[in-house]
């Protein structure tokens, strides 16, 4: 059963559960329970049952898969008051988990058994209208991956990721190769090819796991976005 500053927090990330004389909120209160995840915990492993719905309070989690060749790719990432779709789906469908998902950073998060979170579905229209809207915005995002890994050239990709996560003065990247390559979809050699030539050219200047953008305008010319 939840604490009262417990469900406090619940209904600053799911509203429909500010009034606590509801159905749903009531349920909420004595199934839900609040567990801590430490960065770099695995939730669930390729394979794993989805036992449990889990709805983030803060913190962030990382889907991806791994390739039989060893290389990994980010399916998305979710934070407060989100959940992953792909356990969602397990849940609904009783199948097992298809990739893995860890804690990048230190969460929280709350638990509702699959029979509650299934019994749920069918009961109350706001806990559905969550889900299916978490599903809905979700599924976009994974579309949007497919789309930049199978359409769009990885160098575009690559000056884009600069331009969005180099911060600071001079602007710099904090992130190995192989990172990069994750977050792409791509291999640490492709990546490794494009940033010399980047070099080369006076884009940026590389060093071990660091990556300083020396010419903002000429990345942001390189992947077609106006001035």
């Amino acid at each position: 059963m939840l604490q009262p500053h417990e469900l406090r927090l619940a209904s600053e990330i799911l509203p429909f559960l500010r009034d606590p004389t509801t159905p749903i909120a009531r349920d909420f209160i004595a199934q839900a329970s609040l567990v801590r995840l430490p960065a770099g915990a695995t939730i669930f492993a390729e394979g794993d049952e989805c036992s449990a719905f889990a709805v983030l309070a803060d913190g962030q989690v990382r889907v991806f898969k791994i390739g039989e060749t060893g290389r990994e790719i980010t399916l998305y990432r979710f934070g407060r008051g989100e959940s992953c779709i792909l356990t969602t789906s397990c849940v609904l469908s009783q199948r097992n988990f298809p990739a893995i998902a860890t804690v990048e950073r230190d969460a929280t998060a709350f638990i509702i058994d699959q029979a509650t979170f299934r019994d749920w579905i069918d009961r109350y229209s706001p806990w559905r209208d969550y889900v299916f809207q978490l599903l809905s915005y979700r599924l976009a995002t994974v579309m949007a991956i497919v789309d930049e890994i199978a359409f769009r050239r990885v160098d575009v990709r690559l000056a884009e990721f600069l331009l969005k996560h180099a911060q600071g003065d001079p602007p710099t990247i904090s992130a190995t190769h192989q990172q990069i390559a994750t977050e792409l979809g791509t291999s640490r050699e492709v990546v490794s090819r494009i940033l010399a030539d980047f070099n080369d050219n006076g884009l940026i200047r590389s060093s071990r796991g660091q990556i300083i953008v020396r010419d903002s305008e000429g990345l942001r010319r390189y992947r077609g976005v106006a001035l």
